[in-house]
């Protein structure tokens, strides 16, 4: 991470904590999103408790400054890799590795897990999301559609551990 920043290590959050501030975070970094990914994100079905809920039957992890969550993900084991989904940063931190930190997480639980991949997806969309997670060493390995779509609408990525 940047000289300068002060944040704490990665912490997994348990369920009984407030998950307003993380929800606040998730919101804050998707609203980009409005009005240009069809079908609308499904953070705007989830609220807090499906937070908590994360939180107990996945791994939801933050890294915190002095004023609260500064970026997130959630973490959910399947048959065979760690998927990585709602990825946030906040805006005021983008480009000081905040990211980077939390997928280099991600690819130390999967290992601790067994699993031998971390996957995420991403909107067809959101290109610039495309270049970063290439950067970063993932690799598309196809499209997908949400249901009632006739077309792709998500991009899936993988990277090995």
């Amino acid at each position: 991470m940047a000289e300068g920043l002060e944040t704490g290590a990665p912490r997994r959050m348990a369920p009984d904590e407030d998950m307003g501030p993380v929800h606040a975070l998730l919101t804050m970094a998707f609203a980009y999103m409005e009005g240009r990914i069809d079908p609308p994100s499904s953070l705007g079905r989830m609220g807090v408790e499906a937070l908590r809920q994360a939180a107990a039957d996945a791994e939801l992890w933050v890294i915190e400054g002095e004023a609260g969550p500064l970026a997130c993900m959630i973490l959910t084991p399947q048959a065979d890799t760690l998927y990585l989904g709602k990825l946030a940063v906040a805006h005021a931190v983008r480009g000081r590795g905040l990211a980077r930190a939390l997928i280099a997480l991600s690819l130390d639980r999967a290992r601790a897990l067994g699993l031998a991949t971390v996957s995420l997806q991403t909107r067809v969309e959101l290109l610039e999301n495309h270049a970063t997670f290439a950067a970063l060493g993932f690799e598309m390995t196809g499209t997908t559609a949400h249901p009632g779509y006739d077309r792709p609408t998500s991009v899936s990525f993988r990277r090995a551990v």
